[in-house]
């Protein structure tokens, strides 16, 4: 249909929410925002769905929340009666709207007879998984955009174990979205006689409880007395607050300082660019608190608590911000070094990571004789893996990362999960510091003993239709021209993920390597108008490794060239 025509339904509609229309009249006279708004609807994958907040099928907004809803609502009632009962968990962070989008989605759940099971408050992405494991619902719906800047928002499916939806299930439901034929006339239930029902219905207070003992569970040291370690905590604004602070008091640190100003629920993030903890300048405020108070260590979550971010002292005794895969090989080697000392390494215990993290972790697990296995990245494929291993007993999963700053430990969720990574992170750390080792030299040890590894990420934003088919474009180009060497290194090994590779699912990734092992990948985000050139390096000092680093953002240099020039015979 041609965007004008869907424009001109929306601002015909009688009933439609005023925000709503306000936004509509406020549109009169910018073509292209008009166009960007209602020429396609936001895409359903296996993520579920995030975008802009605005009006228009292509914005996240009441009413596309209740088509994606109802589109569930569908795929469950074709499952039958027990399904529908069993229900769906929902969550909500604290961005714009989450609550009534919690709300919207609960109540197309109700009209459709499925029950809703709605946090009375904010609720962690981590505890979800946990919840819809815990109460053996048949799905769960998390309202946020992750990390990503205040005026985004989403809407993240959950399957019944507790991971975010495979591709199949993620098809399904597309399915049954595009059999609604209008996303202005989903049916929604009455709040009150939903509730009367038992159609809608609170999560209780015990679900919490039983995810904190969860925590306590997986803890690899006693708790002791930890009264002298100082930590710094952020929750970056977010959901993360009160379990952090929970858990790290229960496990016996009586001296975890938040950041006052970011304590606090506050969907515009006012004190932070964007709320990413893997970012220096999202844990800024963390870090001059650290140094107010002589603290030991930084940690900061995102707005949904499923990402960590960490600051440490470098051997100057400067704040560094370490990077994912720096985090994730720390918390590996403690967690199998742990493991082995208390005699609980199991002899088929492995470590999963996507194609895009480090491979330190591989030579880390390989020094405990610990399988590693790589998926695609996205969490959702690590829990894949865990819960086969589940049923087949091939393999006991001890640790799963990616470099973007998520990790798993405790298996009880199926998402990466910040909260028992706070935890482990500051046990680690305090572990270390009796030990009389800061957590940066521990590092450089790791770095002598499997070798010098760097890796880095840069996006690029393209958004809209023109930034799709430019995306697009260079996918293609990439494929055809991507060089034969690079500083003299050869290109070894070209890998196309469309082509079913490595008992892998297609993907729209290319990876390249290098003789020397150094590689370079090339893969469109499937939750934002971006596109992401990872690459890492290994050689035998980390002057070297920043050499190499730089030759590849030069690379990405010419690439960004290419894609912002506007005149690309391609358009």
């Amino acid at each position: 249909m041609d965007y004008r025509k869907v424009y001109r339904h929306w601002i015909e509609h009688e009933s439609l929410d005023q925000t709503l229309k306000k936004q509509l009249f406020e549109l009169n006279g910018y073509e292209k925002e008009i166009e960007d708004c209602f020429y396609t609807s936001l895409s359903f994958g296996t993520a579920g769905m995030r975008g802009m907040m605005g009006v228009g099928p292509n914005r996240l907004n009441k009413y596309t929340i209740r088509k994606a809803a109802q589109g569930l609502a569908q795929s469950i009632s074709k499952l039958g009666r027990e399904y529908q009962q069993r229900g769906v968990v929902i969550a909500y962070d604290s961005r714009h709207q989450s609550f009534d989008f919690a709300k919207e989605a609960g109540l197309v759940l109700a009209a459709n007879g499925v029950k809703a099971f709605v946090f009375p408050s904010l609720c962690s992405t981590p505890e979800l998984s946990f919840a819809v494991r815990h109460l053996h619902a048949t799905a769960g719906i998390v309202i946020t955009a992750s990390h990503n800047p205040s005026i985004y928002n989403g809407f993240k499916v959950y399957g019944s174990d507790g991971a975010q939806i495979t591709a199949e299930l993620a098809e399904q439901i597309t399915q049954e979205i595009s059999k609604v034929p209008d996303e202005l006339q989903v049916k929604v239930a009455n709040w009150n006689k939903a509730q009367e029902q038992q159609l809608f219905v609170w999560v209780e207070s015990d679900v919490t409880e039983a995810y904190q003992q969860k925590l306590h569970a997986i803890a690899l040291q006693p708790k002791g007395s930890n009264h002298d370690f100082k930590v710094i905590y952020t929750p970056l604004h977010g959901t993360g607050s009160k379990p952090v602070q929970k858990i790290l008091n229960d496990r016996g640190f009586k001296q975890v300082y938040t950041v006052f100003e970011q304590d606090v629920p506050d969907p515009n993030f006012s004190t932070v660019l964007s709320p990413n903890p893997e970012e220096p300048e999202a844990l800024k405020m963390a870090v001059e608190l650290a140094q107010q108070n002589d603290a030991d260590l930084v940690i900061g979550t995102d707005p949904d608590a499923d990402r960590v971010g960490v600051s440490i002292r470098d051997k100057s005794g400067q704040w560094i911000v370490l990077t994912g895969n720096q985090v994730g090989a720390l918390l590996l080697d403690y967690v199998l070094s742990q493991r082995k000392k208390q005699g609980i390494l199991p002899a088929n215990g492995a470590m999963i990571k996507t194609i895009v993290t480090s491979e330190m972790g591989r030579a880390i697990a390989d020094q405990y004789g610990i399988e590693t296995w790589d998926t695609l990245t996205g969490f959702k494929y690590i829990a894949e893996k865990i819960k086969h291993w589940d049923e087949t007993k091939e393999y006991q999963f001890l640790f799963g990362y990616e470099e973007s700053a998520g990790y798993l430990i405790g298996d009880f969720c199926r998402d990466k999960d910040a909260i028992q990574t706070s935890m482990l992170i500051v046990e680690m750390s305090a572990y270390y510091k009796h030990k009389g080792f800061k957590l940066y030299e521990i590092l450089l040890k790791l770095y002598k003993k499997v070798g010098y590894f760097q890796e880095d990420m840069i996006p690029i934003t393209l958004s809209g239709k023109i930034g799709q088919q430019k995306i697009n474009y260079l996918m293609e180009y990439l494929r055809s021209n991507f060089p034969s060497s690079i500083s003299g290194l050869a290109v070894m090994e070209r890998k196309d993920y469309m082509q079913n590779i490595e008992d892998l699912p297609k993907s729209n990734v290319l990876k390249f390597v290098l003789e020397d092992g150094s590689w370079f990948v090339a893969r469109p985000s499937g939750t934002e108008p971006k596109m992401k050139f990872y690459f890492g390096v290994k050689d035998v000092s980390l002057s070297n490794t920043n050499r190499k680093l730089k030759m590849f953002k030069t690379i990405v240099g010419d690439l960004r060239e290419l894609l912002i020039n506007e005149d690309l015979l391609f358009l």
